[in-house]
């Protein structure tokens, strides 16, 4: 998938990898595509929730060695 901005949160466990999301979305544009890289599993279940509580898009999960999530900054 194609993102405008990739965030590595490897090693990082919870709460950091959502914390540091909510940082740089606010870097982002209306639209715009969010990759966070993470080898914390509760990323999984964390980000949709996060995603569902901020009106934010979640766009799916690519695993490998890591995790990797995205995520769509909401519109106005």
């Amino acid at each position: 998938m194609k993102a405008d901005q990739t965030l590595d949160c490897v090693g990082l466990y919870c709460p950091m990898p959502i914390v540091k999301t909510a940082e740089r979305m606010k870097q982002l544009k209306p639209g715009q595509v969010l990759e966070v890289i993470a080898d914390d599993k509760g990323i999984k279940q964390d980000m949709p929730a996060w995603c569902k509580a901020t009106g934010n898009e979640f766009l799916g999960i690519e695993e490998d060695k890591e995790t990797r999530v995205y995520v769509r900054k909401k519109s106005g």
